[in-house]
């Protein structure tokens, strides 16, 4: 959602949150469903509250997933948890400046423009909030001064990528990248670029406008009829470029970064040859309960000198029966 910086204040916050969750499909500053044992626990003492703030954009399967992670790991820890997003670096800047205003007890925060969030994440670290980070900038966590991070080192992710390609024998590679100057899918190109054998290309497209990503990819794949292998970067992404395979009479494969239920359905019904699953439920669950940890007992996953990794894994037509299940449910 590209809206513009928002003012300070606190009621901003609450306002902002609560727009950004009835965008992302019922997010909600939450506490959960416990048994009466852990009612009783619970009401001895007060809630933490965390928020969970990501540059996530409207309508993204992907960032629904996280979220019920982080939603997973609040109702176990009696956490209320805020969960806001921005796709605008600013926006998303300014939320964890709210956060800090509401003075949260923690804050999980994704760092896919990295240098809009040092002054915010600075700010939250002078007033005694621990910050942790999830899904990109895995290399810049640490000067960030987070304690940890949580998801898929996205360049081994992509030199993974690269050699699969190998295996298959594709000759040229088109990497479709939906969000620009974004540094975890940036990676993720120029480690498929390091170990692919063939050519490879990046292709931009406006990741917010489908109808228009179909339509690039397949003008691509009409102009050069040599591409035989499309990589996306997102699950949806995959599924328009199955449209563009058929609009512009390819014979190029897809594969792509992430899954959700209807990509683990194309996997299993060959329009799609592999998915890399970065588990996004999981990072919003490590994200919140590590926060819960901290809080509540000093730890430190990782010991904060190593990431946490939740990726890649490959999610091939012979293993995705075992996932399958689980991306029905909306959890993979």
């Amino acid at each position: 959602m590209k809206t513009p910086p928002p003012s300070p204040g606190s009621a901003r916050f609450a306002a902002l949150t609560a727009a950004a969750c009835l965008l992302l499909s019922g997010c909600s500053a939450l506490g959960g469903t416990d048994d009466a044992s852990g009612a009783d626990a619970a009401a001895s003492t007060a809630r933490l509250k965390v928020a969970v703030i990501t540059h996530g954009g409207e309508g993204d399967d992907f960032w629904e997933l996280v979220r019920k992670g982080a939603q997973a790991a609040a109702t176990k820890d009696h956490i209320d948890l805020t969960f806001a997003s921005d796709s605008d670096p600013a926006g998303q800047a300014e939320l964890v400046r709210d956060a800090v205003r509401q003075k949260v007890d923690g804050i999980a925060v994704t760092l896919a423009k990295p240098s809009a969030m040092t002054g915010p994440v600075s700010e939250a670290r002078s007033a005694g909030i621990p910050v942790v980070g999830l899904n990109s900038g895995i290399d810049d966590w640490q000067s960030a001064g987070l304690l940890g991070y949580f998801g898929q080192d996205e360049s081994v992710a992509g030199r993974a990528v690269g050699g699969k390609l190998d295996d298959l024998k594709a000759k040229h590679a088109l990497c479709v990248i939906h969000e620009r100057g974004n540094v975890a899918l940036e990676a993720r190109c120029a480690g498929v670029k390091k170990t692919f054998g063939g050519e490879t290309e990046n292709l931009y497209v406006d990741g917010t406008d489908m109808d228009a990503v179909t339509a690039t990819v397949a003008a691509r794949l009409t102009q050069d009829p040599s591409i035989d292998e499309v990589v996306t970067l997102g699950a949806q992404f995959a599924l328009a470029a199955v449209k563009s395979t058929d609009e512009a009479r390819s014979k190029a494969h897809v594969a792509t970064f992430d899954l959700n239920k209807d990509l683990a359905a194309a996997v299993q019904d060959g329009d799609v040859q592999f998915a890399v699953d970065q588990q996004p439920y999981l990072q919003g669950y490590l994200a919140v309960d590590s926060l819960w940890l901290y809080r509540t007992n000093g730890n430190t996953l990782g010991g904060g000198e190593a990431p946490v990794l939740t990726g890649p894994a490959f999610v091939t037509k012979a293993n995705v029966a075992a996932v399958a299940k689980f991306a029905a449910n909306g959890t993979r």
